[in-house]
């Protein structure tokens, strides 16, 4: 019984677990697009996105404005779409 009050006590001083990052929040419709990662970025021709939109291949300068109704495709050398994200 001993050994099993040390263990609540010591359990009691553990750290408490890290907190999880916020979720970052949809503000442009990126999830909408979601279907498109790994496709080829030829697949952007055949969506309709009204709105601003970013295309950044590797190797790309790109502005650090956020405009949170924008979305941002990443597209890696391969030409396939890697990432879809607001800002």
């Amino acid at each position: 019984m001993k050994h099993l009050t040390i263990l609540f006590l010591l359990a009691a001083c553990a750290a408490p677990p890290p907190a999880l990052p916020p979720q970052m929040q949809d503000s442009c419709g990126a999830n909408e697009h979601a279907t498109l990662i790994g496709q080829d970025v030829t697949a952007l021709e055949k969506v309709l996105i009204l709105g601003m939109v970013r295309i950044i291949r590797p190797n790309d300068v790109v502005t650090q404005d956020d405009r949170p109704r924008r979305i941002n495709f990443a597209i890696r050398t391969d030409e396939k779409i890697s990432a879809i994200t607001c800002g």
